[in-house]
């Protein structure tokens, strides 16, 4: 078994590690037999020196071996993922799922991976399982989705058996104010490996770095994204109250560019129009969407989002292009009735 602690000391060093390296490191991390102060040190020791690209895309690629594979490679080039890293303390809404259902009823194939909420009071899985998502679904019944529904939810605990081994020490970090490699892995490791990305960084610098390991991953194409808010605070979404600051991989990797609202028609909106809360509050939330009460900026928000998502997987040819079909999509019923047909599809 490879000895961590040899490990965090090249770390320590401000050595990156190799790929030969990170792979083995991912086997201790993942394995029993390997204790957990180890596992604390090297972690401790690879985020003081700061993740590389490199070493970011190797640690993914690593993980994505020890994966569970659900069989969706059908559907896989065409698909999408909404995703955000999570990890930006903003209490905004679950906008990502909102977005899915408005892809799915646009006919864009999506395939979400996430978990309950961990640094929010509510994950994408806490939302979509109260929308009417299974998320103990078999393989089968999620490739049935597909062809269904147009969207799976792929539940991250379910997928990654591997991280029951590192779960402890990455809450024992937490608990220290400790961030680690793996609150940005996520978005890595979608167990469907969607051939699109449209992907929330919590951190401006992390946007490049992101945008840059998805494309050492292989990604048809995609966009890497970050909102700020202000000097050193921002969320994982691109918003319509924010600047966004964007950086595009595979197909799109000459984006490189300070988005604004305004660039696509949309006007500036306060922050609070985004804010969330617990289940209960966003499920509220949803209805007052569906019914047009929401407020204007999380609406554009979602459209915008959706309309991104449309250009990425080269369903228009510019943002501009999508952002009525999406309006339309969300308000005009046809999100309602995907959520009907969802609740249905899974109670069956």
């Amino acid at each position: 078994m490879t000895d961590l602690a040899s490990l965090a000391t090249q770390l320590a060093a401000r050595q990156d590690l190799g790929a030969g390296q990170v792979a083995a490191a991912a086997a201790a991390l993942a394995s029993p037999e390997v204790s957990d102060d180890a596992k604390s040190g090297f972690l401790t020791a690879l985020s003081d020196k700061g993740e590389s690209v490199a070493e970011v895309a190797a640690f993914a690629q690593a993980f994505r071996g020890l994966t569970v594979n659900p069989g969706v490679e059908a559907w896989a080039p065409a698909a999408i993922d909404i995703v955000g890293t999570g990890g930006d303390h903003a209490g905004g809404f679950n906008i990502s799922s909102l977005v899915v259902l408005t892809l799915a009823s646009a006919g864009v194939t999506v395939m979400k991976h996430g978990n309950r909420g961990i640094t929010s009071q509510c994950g994408s899985a806490d939302l979509l399982a109260a929308l009417g998502v299974d998320l103990q679904a078999s393989p089968a019944k999620l490739r049935r989705a597909l062809d269904e529904l147009g969207f799976v939810f792929f539940f991250a605990p379910a997928y990654h058996p591997a991280f029951k081994h590192i779960g402890p020490v990455r809450k024992a970090l937490a608990a220290k104010g400790r961030r680690t490699v793996f609150n940005i892995l996520g978005p890595l490791i979608n167990p469907g490996r969607p051939g699109h990305v449209l992907l929330g960084a919590f951190a401006e610098p992390w946007v490049p770095k992101l945008a840059g390991a998805l494309d050492v991953l292989g990604a048809k194409a995609g966009l890497a994204a970050h909102g700020i808010i202000g000097p050193g605070r921002g969320i994982d979404e691109l918003t319509t109250a924010t600047g966004n600051r964007v950086r595009g991989f595979g197909r799109l990797s000459n984006v490189d560019a300070l988005w604004q609202p305004q660039d696509f028609g949309l006007p500036l909106s306060p922050f609070d129009d985004l804010q969330g809360g617990d289940l209960a509050a966003n499920l509220a939330i949803v209805e007052n969407l569906l019914a047009g009460r929401a407020p204007a900026g999380l609406v554009d928000t979602i459209v915008l989002n959706a309309a991104v998502a449309l250009w990425i997987t080269g369903r228009t040819a510019e943002v501009r292009e999508g952002l009525g079909l999406a309006r339309e999509r969300l308000l005009g019923g046809a999100v309602r009735e995907k959520i009907a047909a969802t609740r249905e599809f899974y109670r069956s």
